[in-house]
């Protein structure tokens, strides 16, 4: 399985740290964001990770390379200094995600869980997975809900950012920026997407306030040890 790790944001909630870093890059626990991504990525076996770039990409680029120093294989999607947002990412990348489901996960969360989870089959009659979480307190009201393992539109749990995706779901959007909740709708409406329920310490990692939080827990953490 490949995965791709969401990277082009601009991170206007995150300024002035991201005026001259771009958010991935930013560090909790002693390393860069994406970082932790990448390693817990590779702990569950999944080596092969494209990577989409926007604002500051060239410094995620020389911070990362061929991700060979991690143990992983780094391929970068360049989406000029603007992006394409979610679903225009995605479908920029189609052609070095393969033509397998693949992994999507967005590169300014913190998740910690083991990552096999991910790594599963799609049934045959889905084209998409979605996990949800419980929802956080800066977004009390949801996204979605599950009914039999289906994703529903009422808003009960929150998107986590990871997702399983066929490349059907993408191949006929046209090239260009396209925001990705009009396709949830739509997909979700013709009941192309399975959920799980994820219980696990997930974080939207969208304010300095939050990565500093974090940061202070990591590092806690880390001394006790």
């Amino acid at each position: 399985m490949r995965a791709m790790i969401l990277a082009a944001g601009r991170g206007e909630r995150m300024r002035p740290l991201t005026d001259h870093l771009p958010k991935p890059l930013l560090s909790v626990g002693g390393q860069p964001l994406i970082v932790h991504h990448l390693l817990k990525l590779k702990a569950a076996g999944i080596t092969q990770i494209v990577i989409n770039h926007a604002w500051l990409g060239d410094k995620l680029v020389a911070a990362l390379g061929d991700g060979s120093a991690l143990g992983v294989s780094i391929t970068w999607s360049a989406e000029g200094e603007t992006g394409l947002e979610t679903a225009g990412g995605i479908r920029q990348a189609l052609p070095l995600l393969g033509a397998a489901p693949f992994l999507v996960l967005n590169g300014d969360i913190w998740l910690e869980c083991d990552y096999q989870a991910f790594v599963r089959p799609l049934p045959d009659d889905v084209d998409g997975h979605l996990w949800l979480v419980d929802n956080p307190p800066q977004h009390p009201h949801g996204d979605f809900s599950l009914q039999s393992e289906r994703v529903v539109a009422q808003p009960q749990l929150t998107f986590s950012g990871v997702a399983l995706y066929r490349p059907a779901l993408f191949a006929d959007m046209a090239p260009g920026k396209a925001a990705l909740r009009p396709f949830f709708e739509r997909w979700i409406a013709e009941r192309r997407l399975s959920g799980s329920h994820l219980v696990a310490d997930w974080r939207d990692i969208g304010t300095p306030a939050r990565l500093a939080e974090l940061d202070a827990q990591l590092m806690g953490a880390s001394h006790a040890v």
